[in-house]
């Protein structure tokens, strides 16, 4: 008779440790702000460089759905291979002047040796963009 007043006092338990670890799961997901960070981190230590040309600079307007965003498009090549890819630039506007970055304007691109499409014009230590 014992033992079954300890089941909802073992349930209750089992509860809040179940409970606890969805909360420390929750808190150990990454925000899509930090993963873009780290990818750029993580280009622009272990990524390649080769040359490229910005072709466009937008700027997205802000709606209810998706916050403003500021985009530089380039272009670039690698073994053979043309990429086309944009940068959202929207948290590194301190960094870079976009009203300098012009159709035609030569820039350097890192990019990821193992996933060439995968590149930056610009991080928080680096910067491809010319003057």
């Amino acid at each position: 008779m014992n033992a079954l007043r300890l089941v909802p006092v073992a349930a209750g338990g089992l509860a809040l440790i179940a409970l606890g670890a969805a909360f420390i799961n929750r808190k150990a997901r990454k925000s899509p702000d930090q993963k873009e960070r780290e990818r750029r981190t993580r280009i622009s230590v272990g990524g390649r460089i080769t040359d490229g040309t910005v072709i466009d600079v937008h700027e997205v307007e802000p709606t209810p759905e998706h916050p403003e965003a500021q985009l530089v498009v380039y272009q670039y090549d690698v073994a053979g291979v043309s990429y086309e890819c944009s940068q959202d630039v929207t948290w590194l506007r301190h960094l870079v002047d976009l009203h300098s970055c012009r159709l035609g304007l030569p820039t350097s691109v890192k990019y990821d040796p193992q996933n060439p499409g995968n590149s930056i014009v610009i991080s928080e230590d680096w910067t491809g963009l010319r003057k």
